[in-house]
């Protein structure tokens, strides 16, 4: 298999050509494998101009062929995108460019071209209209995977999972169930031992504030403390439920690898008040290995050259674990 790894330009009107282009001018000092660009060539060109990057680009062709690439040219698998201006007003205008772009390095994971992809950011609820979903539960429809795929926000000090991802908060409370997070644990246990040949601890948050529970609210202990008696018979390194509102003060102190929450918010907000741009968003579960930078789009400052390309610059790097 190709050693290559595919970057897809994300939304066209977003900071994701400014930090794919300052990536790969800082690449030397980080990166030693190829990668491509799936995105529009012309659009990148005029972005480019925009920004004021001196970059070469360069467009390959479908066999992924890049012998005959310089090593200043970043090389662009090219998807057809007509837009006048360098950066426009997010729309749904762009729609059929992202997913004709998925739908490119998707064929080329069947093909084995690519060992895996990074996506740059996309604006969900533009894409994806009125269904809460995001490019998580999109690829694991995609690949026959639906109900495996597992969100995992990745730092080397601390790593988070969200157990429900992008759903209203009415409805998590039903999603609260054995099956689901004792395959989500399995997953990322197993993530951990594969790529980072490292055996994790795993604490699990409670649902409800210092996980108080009653006859009627009774997740904390008939399905959430049970099941991690559960899980440390299978060897697997975990402890919990722990009090959500203390958990991130001291997982340093329990050398916790990883915390494993009910819902979005509960890991994702504390997570990036510690972490910043210093942490990357990848989908395990998955036939091949996804990521993210963990950021939006940023629109507020696209083609104003300020953007911090640090999370997709971390997205490219972890790809040095993979052999």
């Amino acid at each position: 298999m190709s050693k290559t790894i595919a970057i897809i330009a994300g939304e066209p009107n977003s900071v994701s050509s400014e930090i794919i282009f300052k990536s790969w001018i800082e690449r030397k000092n980080f990166f030693h494998k190829p990668f491509i660009v799936i995105g529009s060539v012309k659009l990148l060109n005029l972005q480019k101009k925009k920004l004021k990057f001196n970059i070469k680009i360069k467009q390959v062709n479908n066999s992924l062929s890049l012998k005959n690439i310089k090593k200043n040219e970043l090389p662009v698998y090219n998807v057809d995108y007509n837009q006048k201006n360098p950066f426009e007003k997010v729309s749904i205008k762009t729609n059929k460019y992202i997913f004709n772009c998925f739908a490119v390095a998707i064929k080329f994971l069947k093909n084995k071209k690519i060992i895996g992809l990074i996506n740059c950011p996309i604006s969900k609820e533009t894409l994806f209209r009125e269904k809460h979903q995001g490019i998580t539960e999109f690829l694991s429809k995609k690949t026959g995977r639906k109900g495996k795929e597992v969100m995992l926000l990745f730092n080397e000090k601390l790593s988070v999972s969200p157990l429900t991802t992008h759903i209203s908060i009415k409805h998590v409370y039903k999603k609260i169930l054995k099956t689901k997070i004792l395959d989500k644990v399995k997953t990322i246990n197993k993530f951990y031992l594969k790529s980072l040949k490292k055996k994790p601890k795993i604490a699990i948050l409670g649902l409800n504030p210092h996980n108080f529970y009653s006859k009627k609210e009774f997740k904390e202990k008939k399905i959430i403390l049970s099941l991690v008696k559960k899980i440390k018979h299978l060897k697997i390194n975990i402890i919990g439920p722990i009090s959500p509102d203390t958990s991130f003060m001291f997982y340093k102190d329990k050398k916790i690898d990883v915390i494993l929450g009910m819902y979005h918010d509960q890991v994702l907000t504390p997570f990036k008040a510690l972490f910043k741009y210093d942490a990357i968003n990848i989908t395990l579960g998955l036939p091949f290995i996804r990521l993210s930078p963990d950021h939006g789009i940023a629109k507020d400052i696209a083609g104003k050259k300020i953007a911090n390309p640090k999370s997709l610059i971390q997205s490219i790097k972890f790809f040095n674990y993979i052999k």
